[in-house]
């Protein structure tokens, strides 16, 4: 057991709710420094998880990253990759694991349900062989795997899937032209072939009419 995997601070609260031995038993029976057997094929199953990371100034963020199947891969052992696709252009997670490489990923079956969690070290390419993998992605983050556990699912509530996103890029690497950059007040900053793109889809929008397709759960 590595005592580098409990900060002082984890300690004194484990030690003042009487769970010190509790922490060091559980940290025995399910932190890895790997990731391997059924954790793979349960992280590879998914199309989506949610990623932490944390900027140069401490202040940690959490994004909800779906793709299709498999859009975390399992290289080997001590490494996962996972691309950056088209977003709202503001690369918080993207460049917070550039910049401090501290990310956490976290994997969820809700139907099942359970769950995995990945603790590691990033680093961000434009130009990474497994680039390829993912038709329509920016950039690739690589991790190198510090810990993987299972995670106890009772508080975890069960949901039912209803269907993929359409936006998940295809083989191709296209994807339909999201609404949010119909609205008038961003087209100024989009491309001229995204405001193009804006025409077809049916032209500019105002904040309500976004508004209004989110609430009926249109992107």
């Amino acid at each position: 057991m590595s005592e580098a995997f409990y900060t002082e601070a984890q300690r004194a609260m484990q030690a003042r709710q009487g769970h010190t031995k509790l922490a060091d038993t559980v940290q025995n029976a399910i932190v890895w420094d790997v990731v391997e057997g059924p954790n793979v094929d349960f992280i590879e199953s998914r199309d989506f998880f949610f990623l932490a990371t944390v900027d140069s100034r401490g202040r940690p963020t959490v994004s909800y990253k779906g793709g299709p199947p498999g859009v975390v891969h399992v290289v080997d052992p001590k490494t996962l990759v996972f691309p950056i696709y088209d977003g709202n252009g503001m690369y918080l997670s993207a460049a917070n694991a550039g910049e401090t490489g501290q990310v956490g990923l976290l994997f969820i079956d809700f139907e099942t349900p359970n769950r995995v969690r990945v603790q590691g070290r990033a680093s961000v390419s434009h130009d990474d062989p497994e680039l390829a993998r993912y038709p329509g992605a920016k950039m690739l983050v690589r991790v190198a795997v510090d810990h993987c556990f299972l995670n106890c699912a009772r508080y975890i509530h069960k949901h039912s899937r209803v269907e993929a996103s359409p936006y998940v890029p295809d083989a191709e690497g296209s994807q339909p032209h999201p609404s949010w950059k119909r609205i008038d007040l961003v087209q100024d900053s989009l491309s001229e072939e995204e405001r193009r793109r804006t025409a077809e889809s049916g032209g500019v929008i105002d904040m309500d009419g976004y508004a209004e397709k989110l609430s009926k759960g249109v992107s």
